[in-house]
């Protein structure tokens, strides 16, 4: 069966415009703390980097039924997390680093077990300032430390 032509470019410039805007955001290092039996939470880390400014606004996976962006630090003497319910900016050409002691996604009441070297699905919902919404999936491996440490 032939496609007509107009379809054909207008299937392209699809694919197109999807590519440049997935290649927007860039996420790497995307890691999952493992856990152990009837552990209800643990911590996804990773990099992000952004050609724009966006918000990290979400976070979901199916492994917990409930996923926030966290911050830690430090008040006095007492480190403190908190979730970040506005989300987490994610300057121009910058690298924000989620990390332990940081930055960092909460995955509670976690439905299974997260095992070392498993792949975890990680959805990532971010807004850039005219309010438009993108998607990042990401498979985290699963680690008990950083696997991208030396």
């Amino acid at each position: 069966m032939m496609v007509p032509l107009k379809t054909s470019l207008i299937c392209m410039a699809l694919v197109g415009a999807a590519g440049t805007v997935s290649a927007q955001i860039k996420v790497e290092n995307a890691w999952v703390r493992t856990t152990v039996a009837n552990q209800q939470a643990t911590g996804a880390f990773m990099k992000i980097t952004s050609a724009e400014a966006v918000k990290l606004t979400a976070v979901s996976t199916a492994v917990a039924g409930v996923n926030e962006v966290h911050e830690m630090k430090m008040e006095g003497d007492v480190m403190k997390m908190r979730a970040l319910p506005k989300g987490l900016d994610i300057p121009t050409n910058t690298t924000v680093e989620l990390k332990s002691g940081g930055y960092h996604l909460m995955m509670m009441a976690l439905k299974q077990r997260i095992n070392s070297g498993e792949a975890v699905p990680i959805e990532l919902q971010f807004t850039n300032a005219k309010g438009q919404k993108q998607t990042v999936l990401v498979n985290a491996k699963a680690s008990f430390n950083s696997p991208y440490k030396p």
